[in-house]
């Protein structure tokens, strides 16, 4: 990736270039110490000069007031603020007219910026002071003061908190009084810029100590540049938090939201005083210190697939590469590109009017639509459908084009949506909620309503990033997540009534990924690469997880290492310094889980004998008791030395009914509740108390007894024998209200218990019969 830059050969501007805004992707504002205001056409490179202002008002910063207020949307921005060296802001049209001046602070207003929803504006100045005004000028509050002057300011991604800068110092300070604020040392010089993103919640600084940084939202250093030869004058997040902007003298710098620098170009600027992304995020303008305004476009991104390389080489142009033919093609777009996905054989391009859907069997003719809403912010793939996101919605939709669903939920900002926040499968869309970061949304992809019964994934942590399996049935879907504390976790995500388990998998998990192709869950713990081939062993056999996981270690990928993709067996992993390292895990796995979703378990077992490997035995183990198949159960278990195991699942198998197999099998999986419903339903009233019994569940056990009036004399029997073997005395009520007056008679209960036994024989073998003549 790297940035092409455009810079005319005379300035617009006479001085120094002091600030710079876009209206819309092709129109930019910008404002300089010679008093004027132009506005830039991109389309007809046309300037023209939009205001004069008065000879004492030098400009300084400058914001346009935000577009997206909630759902109702305006085409472009309407009137934006600037702030001047007399101080005082103004509230300015886009026609030109100053609607309002606003005596703000004593000397210089350095910095103004509105809030996300448009309900605020912050500015601070020469005087330390930063205050709060109200959408039309109205003085709120004056948020802090202090001694020293405050360069630079950014809104928090909830508008509830404000940074700024204080000499050396960052501080986090809340609108909320009372709050705690958070304080720290960020550079060895007086910091000149900062910016906060809202999708990623990371933090930019840029100090007269040469150096850019990036923190995390509580103050913890991610990123720490070498220092530059020049002060740092300017930094700014491209919009999906995927890219940040650097300015120096006479240099800008591309860089990814972890850091590392993609592209360092020397255009003739001097000093860059301040950059703005466009709404699409695809192209940068600088105010430079020579009087330019530097515009610079996003180029040469790469997207690959297996044996796919596409890369943009124009605004316009795409360049596919099948590397195993070396054939080249070339995609021509009538619009400028803005987003693109290549996964699941078909690439997904959003242009700032129009989607295009590619196949990798064919890259002539691919589907065409119009979007409702130009700039799409993320897109997402299945293997059936893709989902794009905008400043309106979130829509769904099927590689034919077809429009699937659009889900909706209270407070939805689709502006701040990201890869780690959004989730997608064949059945499934799951949404990390912004308002309360321990929700997860979660929606039927076919209509886009609540999945079950609607309720809501709650997790007693924020979450940080969350993750669909990709195959399978519906019913079995999984989702996995990341907690503030770095725990990964499972859950199901159908939802009906009970309370679906949340299951510890790892701690200290920074990034995670499904395979595309089975599933297969990839994570990065503190020093080393896990693979959990089949993380669904935490609901079937939680003693033999750590038999199915491959670790290797992960200390060659240095720090803050990131998952990029899980396609087929191969994992890519993107190290701090930007550098992609592939890995390659057994292929064998994934054809375990094939034969197994197909059935097909005599090929299963004999995979296992020829790889000879304990991980593929524990993940057959758990396999065969997720589907009830006894037999292969028995040979994996044997395999891996399991001895109590096997002769349990040989027991299972010599009962007489399939009810009681059943409820033996989810027994073995830790399911009691599931196990005694299945007995009851099927009037095994006698087997459910007895299992009660045998894990001295002895409360829930005479329970049982007494609503069904049976075999409560069993009961006292057994809880008698239970308390003579450790010489204790009855002290429960319950139990001594029963047993008053009661002789237990130990031979009438073993002809009870054969009774029942016999009784259970006689009804399978019935239901047996009954079977037999349905198929003749």
């Amino acid at each position: 990736m790297r940035l092409k830059i455009s810079l005319l050969k005379e300035p617009k501007h006479q001085e120094l270039v002091s600030c710079v805004g876009w209206t819309t992707a092709e129109e930019l504002y910008s404002c300089s110490d010679d008093h004027q205001i132009v506005k830039w056409n991109l389309l007809t490179s046309e300037t023209s000069q939009i205001v004069k202002l008065p000879d004492d008002i030098y400009p300084i910063d400058l914001h346009w007031f935000p577009k997206s207020l909630g759902m109702k949307k305006q085409t472009q921005a309407e009137s934006f603020v600037l702030t001047s060296s007399d101080g005082k802001f103004h509230l300015i049209s886009k026609l030109g007219r100053v609607e309002k001046s606003v005596e703000a602070h004593c000397g210089a207003v350095l910095a103004g910026r509105w809030n996300y929803e448009g309900t605020a504006l912050v500015t601070v100045g020469e005087d330390g002071q930063i205050k709060i005004w109200s959408k039309s000028g109205m003085l709120r509050s004056t948020l802090a003061q202090q001694g020293t002057p405050v360069y630079s300011v950014a809104w928090g991604p909830d508008s509830e908190k404000v940074l700024y800068t204080a000499g050396k110092q960052l501080i986090i300070k809340p609108l909320q009084p009372n709050a705690k604020v958070l304080q720290w040392k960020a550079h060895d010089g007086i910091i000149l810029k900062v910016d906060w993103n809202s999708v990623n919640d990371l933090i930019l600084s840029a100090g007269e100590d040469c150096k850019y940084k990036v923190w995390d939202s509580y103050g913890r250093p991610l990123y720490n540049s070498q220092p530059h030869e020049h002060p740092i004058t300017s930094v700014a997040w491209a919009p999906d938090g995927e890219l940040f902007a650097v300015g120096s003298f006479h240099t800008l710098r591309l860089c990814d939201k972890t850091g590392w620098s993609y592209a360092l170009e020397k255009p003739n600027t001097g000093s860059i005083f301040n950059i703005a992304w466009s709404i699409d995020g695809t192209q940068i303008a600088g105010a430079c210190g020579n009087g330019h305004v530097v515009f610079a476009h996003v180029v040469e991104q790469r997207w690959e697939w297996k044996n796919f390389q596409i890369t943009l080489t124009k605004r316009r142009t795409m360049q596919v590469r099948n590397v195993l033919n070396d054939a080249v093609d070339l995609l021509e777009f009538r619009d400028r590109v803005i987003k693109a996905s290549l996964n699941y054989a078909h690439l997904v391009v959003s242009t700032s009017l129009q989607c295009y859907v590619f196949s990798t069997k064919n890259w002539n003719t691919p589907l065409i639509f119009d979007l409702k809403e130009g700039t799409v912010s993320l897109i997402l793939q299945a293997e059936r459908h893709f989902l794009l996101v905008n400043g309106s919605g979130i829509y769904l939709y099927s590689y034919e084009g077809r429009f699937i669903s659009s889900p909706k939920f209270p407070g939805m900002r689709t502006d701040i949506l990201s890869a780690q926040t959004v989730s997608l499968s064949n059945d499934t869309m799951a949404i990390k909620d912004k308002a309360d970061e321990k929700i997860i949304f979660l929606f039927e992809a076919s209509t886009g309503k609540p999945l079950g019964d609607g309720k809501l994934l709650s997790h007693k942590n924020e979450i940080l990033e969350i993750a669909l399996d990709q195959k399978g049935l519906t019913n079995d879907r999984k989702i996995a997540f990341i907690d503030k504390n770095r725990d990964l976790y499972i859950t199901s995500v159908k939802r009906f009534g009970k309370e679906e388990q949340i299951i510890k998998l790892g701690t200290m998990v920074h990034t995670l990924a499904w395979s595309d192709t089975c599933n297969i869950l990839c994570g990065l713990q503190d020093t080393r690469l896990t693979v959990w081939y089949y993380p669904n062993t935490v609901y079937v056999d939680r003693d033999i997880l750590p038999k199915t996981l491959y670790e290797r270690d992960a200390s060659e990928f240095s720090k803050n290492p990131h998952i990029v993709s899980f396609v087929g067996n191969q994992v890519t992993i993107r190290r701090a310094d930007g550098s992609l390292v592939h890995i390659s895990i057994s292929p064998y796995p994934a054809i375990l889980h094939e034969y197994v979703s197909s059935s097909k378990w005599e090929d299963a077992v004999r995979l296992c004998r020829f790889v000879k490997e304990q991980t593929m035995w524990a993940c057959l183990a758990a396999m065969a008791v997720a589907n009830r198949d006894m037999t292969t159960a028995e040979i994996a278990y044997a395999a891996i030395g399991e001895i109590d195991k096997v002769q349990y699942i040989k027991s299972i198998k010599d009962l007489p009914s399939k009810e009681s197999k059943m409820a033996h099998m989810l027994m073995f999986s830790g399911n009691m509740q599931e196990a005694e419903i299945v007995l009851l339903q099927a009037g095994l009233v006698y087997q459910a108390i007895q299992i009660n019994i045998n894990l001295y569940n002895w409360e829930r056990a005479l329970e049982l007894a007494v609503k069904y009036k049976t075999h409560v004399d069993t009961v006292l029997a057994y809880r008698q024998k239970f308390l003579e073997t450790f010489g204790k005395q009855e002290t429960n009520k319950r139990y001594l209200q029963y047993a008053e007056g009661l002789q237990i008679d130990w031979e009438k209960i073993k002809a009870k218990i054969e009774m029942e036994i016999t009784k259970e024989r006689e009804r399978s073998s019935s239901q047996a019969s009954k079977n037999i003549d349905l198929k003749h």
